[in-house]
């Protein structure tokens, strides 16, 4: 078969079911796993994908995914003849579901099998274990200018959920809620996970926002955005390490003020 893939997560997939060679095309943002991708021809960006030359590699299946890609791309394919795969999971269940359904269609329903019952077992692990614990109130920063965070109808809210996370700006409306430093203070969260991405977090703005919210500095930490919203074969890693991150809030210096 020959495949393109417009959603990082979905390219890095691709390649783990064992696809790799089958793989003709990939956005700029697929960066993993290197060097594999360096070898594969960009087709444009998540938002501007370059529908003339996707065609024109005459795939049999191209992978979307309905948030990181355009609605009106995905109609541009499928009224060129190009089949699409398009999908959003917003749950580690889904994310599962997901890798079936991925696998099934290229012809690797044993190596889906594996990852998709890998994100089951250790999704049921971590909740299990966090059933056990105190829950651990949070924040999820993903941009700065304005801060911006995520509702719990996100990938990422589900994933820290598993682990004993509560969302305290769960309940807003919109996935991506704009939030002010007085808000955060107000919604005093026991931690506030900066994310590497999309706004790449730094110590510095951590230290801004110590100062900004008047809370302690240690009740803000840098997080691997990429684990954390990367759904797919870096999703069991993604649930461990969700689970490390509200461990470490529940340590002494948790509910520091």
């Amino acid at each position: 078969m020959r495949l393109v893939s417009l959603c990082p997560s979905l390219t890095e997939l691709l390649h783990d079911l064992g696809a790799a060679d089958e793989v003709v095309g990939r956005t700029k943002f697929c960066i993993h796993p290197a060097p594999w991708v360096d070898g594969i021809e960009k087709v444009g960006g998540t938002k501007n994908p370059k529908i003339a030359r996707i065609v024109a590699l005459a795939p049999d299946l191209v992978f979307m995914n309905e948030e990181e890609n355009r609605a009106e791309d995905a109609e541009s394919l499928r009224a060129a003849g190009i089949a699409v795969h398009s999908s959003m999971p917003r749950t580690a269940a889904e994310t599962a579901a997901m890798v079936r359904s991925i696998a099934g269609a290229i012809g690797r329903g044993e190596a889906g099998e594996r990852i998709a019952g890998e994100i089951e077992r250790r999704a049921a692990r971590v909740q299990e274990a966090a059933a056990a614990l105190p829950p651990v109130s949070y924040a999820y920063l993903i941009w700065r200018e304005p801060w911006m965070t995520v509702s719990d109808d996100t990938f990422v809210s589900a994933l820290l959920a598993l682990a004993g996370g509560r969302n305290v700006f769960g309940a807003s409306a919109g996935r991506y809620p704009v939030v002010t430093p007085a808000q955060l203070r107000e919604g005093a969260p026991d931690v506030v996970l900066l994310s590497s991405e999309p706004f790449p977090f730094t110590a510095r703005h951590a230290d801004e926002l110590v100062q900004l919210t008047g809370m302690a500095a240690e009740r803000f930490v840098l997080a691997d955005g990429e684990l954390l919203s990367w759904h797919g074969s870096r999703t069991p890693a993604g649930i461990d390490y969700a689970e490390s991150l509200l461990q470490r809030a529940r340590g002494p210096s948790a509910g520091a003020r």
